[in-house]
């Protein structure tokens, strides 16, 4: 792994979690809005986790971190998937609330102030605010996500439309408490839910994707996802209730 500049200062008070694969024509609009975004939210930083890139992805992020030192470059030597690189970036933040969202410029980052706020409002009862894409277009895409996200409901009910939603807002230390594995992003609602936090929905509206084709494939979003899907329903089935454990003095009677 490299960093492409070290942050200075405060702790930032958010950090953004950006996993990118081949997107170097992506990155410098992705990165403009993620500032405009956060515009007086300061110290804040942006986290891109570059897995495994063959393009101009690194290039391009260290020519951008030279005048951004909010912003970061974590890399992967190979490319080791979504969930790998989104728990790389989480790791690697500073900050106790951590926002992900897809590299690939379809997540619109106007929407992070409100994942934050609704965060920062719920209490400490709620370990994730996930938002829910509207407004999507038809086509093959679409209609897998759904047989995908129906079938996740049927098993885990966790009460979530659209995980699939790259856009998340959640404590750094609840997500990195959660049993780590591929394909984590896609069950994080009902993993955080099984840890006993509440969840928040935020309805966020999605993009098309400007340049490029997507590089996390849709082949796990059924197929491949149904042995992830009984391993997390074994999971939830499984968890205990953590007990309570006190000394018990005789001088204290």
């Amino acid at each position: 792994m490299s960093e492409a500049m070290p942050m200075r200062g405060d702790p930032p008070v958010v950090s953004v979690v950006v996993p990118v694969h081949d997107e170097a024509e992506n990155i410098p609009v992705l990165v403009e809005e993620i500032a405009a975004a956060l515009k007086g939210r300061d110290p804040f930083e942006a986290v891109f986790v570059n897995d495994g890139s063959a393009d101009a992805t690194e290039t391009t992020l260290t020519r951008l971190a030279r005048t951004r030192p909010w912003l970061r470059q974590i890399k992967h030597a190979r490319s080791c998937g979504q969930s790998a690189a989104i728990h790389t970036g989480v790791k690697a933040a500073r900050s106790p609330i951590v926002v992900t969202l897809d590299g690939d410029g379809q997540n619109d980052p106007a929407f992070i102030p409100q994942l934050i706020d609704a965060l920062h409002a719920a209490g400490p009862e709620v370990g994730l605010v996930a938002g829910q894409r509207v407004r999507r277009k038809g086509g093959f895409k679409r209609f897998q996500s759904w047989v995908a996200n129906t079938v996740r409901e049927i098993v885990l009910r966790d009460g979530t439309r659209d995980t699939g939603c790259g856009l998340k807002a959640f404590r750094r230390d609840v997500f990195l408490a959660l049993p780590y594995f591929d394909a984590l992003h896609r069950f994080t609602p009902a993993l955080v839910r099984r840890e006993g936090y509440e969840l928040r929905y935020i309805d966020v509206v999605d993009r098309p994707r400007k340049h490029g084709r997507s590089h996390y494939g849709m082949w796990n979003r059924l197929w491949i996802g149904i042995l992830d899907l009984a391993g997390v329903f074994w999971l939830i089935r499984r968890r205990r209730r953590v007990p309570e454990v006190m000394e018990v003095r005789e001088d204290a009677h």
